[in-house]
């Protein structure tokens, strides 16, 4: 880099600890070689000298001297640079949407939001390939079970995400699912109200209905109504949950007694009642709609289509996707 720069710092840096903002400007400059240039001057801030905790601000000038490293990293094809190429290729074909502030996926069921025990790819890595020009890396904001499709929020810079966030935490984002359920529920609509607690099990974590107390419980509130059936064998139910607890949707379909089909942790088995041929064993639980108040102002609407094992069922079964209708606001 040839020459003295002037860098005014962006409104979605302010904030950022001046060597953080070095190194999503920089990445090939060294910590070491950082702080010899403050300690000699060369770095300032708005012309006065600063050390590497400095806090930097919108609208405040950066001046970097002439260093011998590359803005953007260079370098031979490498097994990372393929394997960014492939996820960002696997990225654009789940995109819903995206604006300056806010992308949004259609996940498919099987692909885990985050890395865990026995998780070979998720979406926060893959989000790496999707890094800006400042190296800032889109953000999750909230999660999908690793079995369940549909609308999945990322946000694409700091400010975004935090704006997301204080939208989940504080319940002004609306979240529609459908699901295909055993049995019919004897109410065509209702609510859901429980205490939820996660306990250590041999295959794994799991939630289940607590005491109202009981220490580490969380309450949980589900809204449900039935948009179609197949005689009395299944239902075509909408969820719409208030809160936002682990595998809150599918313990509540049990504590209902219709579990969801497909379910691997909570489809408890009936003797009695015989799974219908020509529908897969995958999870039939769908994040269909989503409104959000979005970063910039106004509300964001996704809505996302069914995935192919709920497709083919709705067709062996008969239901008319159409009928599910547009999602209230």
């Amino acid at each position: 880099m040839a020459g003295v720069q002037l860098i005014q710092v962006d409104p979605e840096e302010s904030g950022m600890r001046l060597d953080r903002w070095f190194k999503t400007h920089f990445p090939g400059l060294g910590f070491a070689q950082l702080q010899k240039l403050l300690r000699s001057g060369q770095i300032r801030v708005d012309g006065g000298r600063v050390k590497t905790d400095r806090r930097v601000h919108a609208g405040e000038t950066v001046r970097v001297p002439p260093m011998d490293v590359d803005e953007k990293p260079t370098g031979p094809l490498t097994a990372n640079t393929i394997k960014n190429r492939a996820d960002d290729d696997v990225l654009r074909q789940m995109l819903l949407h995206e604006d300056d502030k806010v992308l949004v996926f259609n996940k498919p069921a099987g692909l885990a939001v985050q890395g865990g025990s026995g998780v070979t790819r998720n979406v926060d890595e893959m989000l790496e390939a999707w890094r800006n020009k400042k190296g800032e890396k889109p953000r999750l904001v909230h999660r999908l079970d690793r079995d369940t499709a549909g609308v999945l929020v990322v946000a694409r810079s700091r400010s975004a995400a935090q704006s997301l966030t204080a939208a989940f935490r504080e319940r002004t984002t609306k979240k529609t699912y459908w699901a295909l359920v055993r049995g019919v529920p004897r109410e065509k609509e209702g609510k859901i109200s429980t205490w939820l607690i996660k306990e250590a099990t041999d295959d794994g974590d799991r939630m289940r209905v607590a005491k109202h107390g009981e220490q580490g419980a969380d309450h949980a509130v589900s809204y449900y109504k039935i948009i179609d059936k197949a005689a009395q064998n299944l239902a075509w139910v909408e969820f719409e949950p208030y809160t936002g607890r682990t595998h809150q949707l599918r313990i509540h379909a049990l504590h209902m007694g219709h579990p969801i089909i497909g379910d691997p942790k909570y489809y408890q088995f009936d003797p009695n009642w015989e799974f219908p041929g020509g529908i897969q064993k995958r999870l039939h639980l769908l994040a269909r709609h989503i409104s959000v108040p979005h970063p910039d102002g106004g509300r964001l609407s996704v809505t996302a289509p069914l995935p192919p094992h709920m497709v083919q069922s709705w067709n062996l079964l008969g239901f008319d996707e159409a009928t599910g209708g547009e999602p209230d606001e």
